[in-house]
């Protein structure tokens, strides 16, 4: 009794209803005939001895529903029911014509389909009729099971034919094929990085050979922007200018160490001497060439915050004359008019008489002629106020240098008509001084205050008579008054 229980325990779990649309497709069998079924076992005495005791049993409760069991998908080998792990043990692992998912899953659906089969034909309560009538039920509940495959109906698919594998060798030849999947995609990889190197320095090659990112850009800005136009050619003109500027010799750099060398001690101890107030009534030089005697009184113009007078002005133009003779090739051929010839000039009753100066600048008295000078300078007084004009005969101009920045056109136009006369008197030529320049010399270094115009209108000759440019400021005035006096007592223009 206990061997029956058992076998229908072991009955009932394994007759558990399958439909044959929900299994997997299995692979196509090796050959087109069925296997054979296995023979009904012989019924052993324990089954005799209990063959009265199945017509006590109660009979089996029809299921109101087919039940499906969970399928159990193995994932080693590619083994299991699902299509996915069949599709990938089709793929790999073959050994000998077959795979170990289609061996086992084909013996797994050939049972299937016989227990499906037989309750789907077969009402359940018919056969628990059959299996409960009479003594020989339980031989006929054995007979079902065996001839399960006869009495079931055959199915659209046909089974597969069972085939032996060693799994010793399933393993190595999946073990292969899964080392020659690597090998592949690693070689693709290493494909792919080598591709992609190979692109990058052809890429870097292309950039060199095209030469910098940025000059492209630059180029293309040019293009589409016309105000970098105009800047690359300002750019263009300063780099002409800076190197025609390095171009230039040492020697043709303006040298003006000697305009403002410092004084010595000793000579400032004789300046300070000369400006004491106890030097006012004693001589302090006497200038030959122009009869000129200055006295420490008059010196005392030369003193900060002083105005220059006309003695101090006439005895300096001289001075500069004279050290022109002394160096002809170091300074330029120049004539300094002293501080009256314009008052003279301009004292007729028409505001201008040349008959009044005709004697001042012949021949005997020169030594040369006006028009052999480069410059002419002429000192102008207007009341409390000094300018100066310059007769340009080398560039053929007509320069006026105020201070303040001022403009005059009538001394111009005077000295213009003068020099007309002087030249025509004198040598015996016609100058078209219409075709001169007329300039008011801009940029000039301007007076800060309301007593130094004296000293900037004799330095504007000092600096013009050497050629050079006008390199000095009001900051420069007191070392100036300082070495005029020092010039003065050494009746001596450096």
């Amino acid at each position: 009794m206990g061997a029956l229980t058992e076998n229908r325990k072991r009955l009932g779990q394994s007759l558990t209803p399958f439909s044959p649309l929900d299994l997997p497709p299995s692979k196509k069998p090796r050959s087109s005939s069925p296997p054979p079924p296995p023979p009904p076992p012989p019924p052993s005495a324990l089954d005799r001895t209990t063959s009265e005791d199945n017509a006590s049993l109660p009979p089996l409760t029809p299921l109101r529903r087919i039940i499906h069991g969970p399928q159990r998908i193995i994932k080693a080998f590619g083994l299991g029911s699902s299509p996915s792990s069949a599709a990938r043990a089709s793929g790999s692992g073959r050994l000998g014509g077959a795979t170990m998912g289609g061996v086992l899953s084909g013996f797994f659906r050939a049972r299937e389909t016989a227990l499906g089969s037989l309750w789907c034909w077969r009402n359940r309560e018919d056969v628990a009729a059959e299996v409960n009538s009479g003594s020989d039920g339980l031989e006929v509940y054995k007979k079902l099971v065996n001839d399960a495959v006869v009495v079931a109906k055959p199915l659209p698919q046909q089974p597969v034919a069972p085939v032996v594998c060693d799994l010793t060798e399933m393993t190595q030849e999946d073990e292969e094929e899964t080392l020659t999947r690597k090998r592949k995609v690693v070689t693709r990889r290493l494909h792919d990085a080598r591709t992609s190197v190979v692109d990058q320095l052809a890429e870097d090659v292309e950039v060199v050979r095209r030469g910098p990112v940025y000059k492209e850009l630059q180029e293309e800005s040019n293009r589409r922007d016309g105000r970098l136009s105009h800047l690359d050619f300002q750019v263009n003109l300063y780099e002409k200018k800076l190197a025609a500027f390095r171009s230039f010799s040492k020697k043709e750099v303006p040298d003006y160490s000697e305009l403002f060398t410092p004084l010595t001690s000793k000579e400032e101890e004789i300046v300070s001497c000369a400006m004491q107030p106890n030097s006012r009534r004693r001589v302090l030089l006497m200038h030959e060439n122009s009869g000129i005697e200055i006295t420490g009184e008059i010196m005392q113009c030369l003193k900060p915050r002083a105005w220059l007078n006309d003695e101090v002005i006439n005895v300096y133009l001289e001075l500069l004359k004279e050290r022109e003779q002394r160096s002809p090739k170091k300074f330029l051929k120049c004539h300094f008019f002293n501080t009256f010839f314009y008052k003279k000039l301009i004292s007729g009753r028409n505001g201008y008489d040349y008959k009044a100066v005709r004697r001042w600048t012949t021949q005997k008295k020169l030594g040369y002629g006006l028009i052999e000078c480069d410059k002419i300078f002429v000192p102008i007084h207007k009341e409390v106020h000094w300018c100066l004009a310059i007769i340009n005969v080398k560039e053929k101009k007509l320069q006026y240098l105020d201070s303040l920045g001022g403009k005059d056109t009538h001394v111009l136009g005077v000295l213009a008509r003068y020099f007309v006369d002087e030249v025509k008197e004198k040598s015996e030529r016609v100058i078209d001084m219409a075709s001169w320049e007329i300039e008011f010399v801009d940029g000039l270094p301007q007076q800060e205050n309301g007593f130094d115009c004296g000293m900037f209108m004799i330095k504007y000759a000092d600096f013009y008579s050497r050629g050079l440019p006008l390199a000095f400021g009001q900051e420069h005035m007191p070392y100036f008054r300082k070495r005029t006096v020092r010039d003065l007592l050494r009746r001596q223009a450096d």
